[in-house]
């Protein structure tokens, strides 16, 4: 069996769709670094591709050369068995290569990879699932740029006084958000992990059984007109409502509302990829920090779901299984496509949990630790990109990307 010649119109896709998400975007912009935990976007392009150029032709390419010996250590990222690395807060130091040159070596790996990807689906090719699967795996980790691409964008734009949109298109307001109710689900062993029969990242399996006790949670995520309520009521000034470190943040960083809303004398406003505008209390409140959505928990008289609460009650509402306890309430909503959701659970190793061999093997593992889970997807994710096996992970002060809060209950 031959590798499909669908992966290369799937390789096609991808590629394209980074290149995209960059059009709106001058040279200057694709430069510039607004923190450490975020990079340029010329530094985005060029990661993507250094990975297929590393993990893929390096592997598979016959007389393989590289674009420019350089880039080996100048994109790399975190992949201590490839070699050396430009330090991570310095990205935005990288003024050369420029993006003329960037787009010169994305175009040339691509072409690589689509020669090795046609001489791969060939008749008399002898197969290899090693290849697919490096191939697939890029193609992965280019769609979790895509989505880094916008809010490190958005970061960067935010910084600005001039409040610039990367979206020039009319802010559209969110419709009326439906009352929030809960869903039922009664105690028992449920199943999380991958289910196989598709792509996964390591850190989804080996799926195991999870016992949890009945739980409620919330049919949508909680709203902007929630969340005020919570500022207004003087949350961020009780300390009564945050964890200790969360509280020292706090107060660290004199942080007393999300990171994108404004307060001026006409009221509260949000910045947002379509710049500047009126705080729209439908719309799901995001960018918020574990801490925040803890403290807003707290303060609503609940709590965050753990991620075996999560994953059963995704899966359930997405293909319910006659193993699966049925669940009792309204339907959920915002699953994939608002927020990520954070949960009470510690970014840990399922039972079982072995990593690849060889460097491609620090793509997660080495990250469990200090660190929690978000489930779910947000507006800037790729379609189709997440599952409801899909742990997503980051510390807990962390609040640049689209993350938002689903409450929880106990029964």
């Amino acid at each position: 069996m031959t590798i499909s010649s669908s992966l290369l119109a799937r390789y096609e896709a991808v590629r394209s769709a980074s290149m995209a998400l960059a059009e709106p975007l001058s040279d200057e912009d694709c430069c510039v670094q607004s923190m450490p935990d975020a990079s340029p976007i010329k530094w985005h392009l060029a990661h993507t591709t250094w990975f297929f150029e590393t993990f893929v032709l390096e592997r598979f390419e016959a007389n393989f050369k590289p674009f420019q010996p350089a880039f080996r250590m100048l994109f790399n990222s975190y992949y201590n068995g490839v070699g050396a690395k430009h330090p991570r807060p310095q990205r935005g130091l990288l003024t050369r290569p420029d993006m003329a040159e960037i787009e010169d070596y994305r175009s040339d790996v691509d072409a690589r990879i689509e020669a090795l990807l046609l001489i791969a689906a060939a008749p008399t090719y002898i197969p290899s699932s090693e290849l697919e699967h490096l191939i697939v795996l890029g193609l992965n980790h280019e769609q979790q740029h895509q989505e880094l691409m916008l809010t490190d964008i958005l970061h960067l734009l935010s910084c600005n006084p001039l409040h610039p949109a990367y979206d020039p298109a009319p802010y559209v307001p969110a419709p009326a958000a439906p009352p929030l109710q809960w869903q039922t689900h009664p105690a028992g062993i449920v199943e999380i992990g991958h289910l196989g029969g598709g792509f996964s990242f390591d850190n989804e399996l080996p799926r195991h059984r999870h016992y949890v006790e009945a739980f409620e949670l919330a049919s949508r995520l909680v709203s902007n007109a929630e969340y005020l309520a919570f500022v207004e009521a003087g949350a961020y000034d009780d300390p009564g409502l945050w964890l200790a470190e969360g509280w020292d943040w706090l107060r660290a960083n004199e942080i007393t509302h999300p990171l994108y809303w404004r307060q001026s004398a006409e009221g509260w406003s949000e910045f947002t990829l379509h710049g500047l505008v009126p705080l729209d209390g439908e719309r799901a409140a995001r960018h918020l920090s574990y801490f925040e959505a803890d403290a807003y928990a707290r303060w609503a008289g609940a709590r965050l779901p753990t991620e075996a609460e999560w994953e059963s009650a995704a899966a359930a509402a997405i293909s319910p299984s006659p193993a699966q306890p049925p669940a009792q309430g309204p339907e959920l909503s915002q699953l994939f496509d608002t927020g990520w959701q954070w949960t009470s659970s510690s970014y840990a190793p399922y039972p079982g949990f072995q990593p690849a061999g060889g460097a491609v093997g620090e793509y997660n593992g080495k990250f469990m630790v200090n660190q929690y889970v978000l489930r779910g997807a947000s507006s800037a994710t790729p379609p189709g990109h997440s599952r409801p096996s899909y742990r997503n992970f980051f510390p807990s002060h962390a609040r640049w990307q689209f993350t938002g809060i689903r409450l929880a209950r106990s029964v």
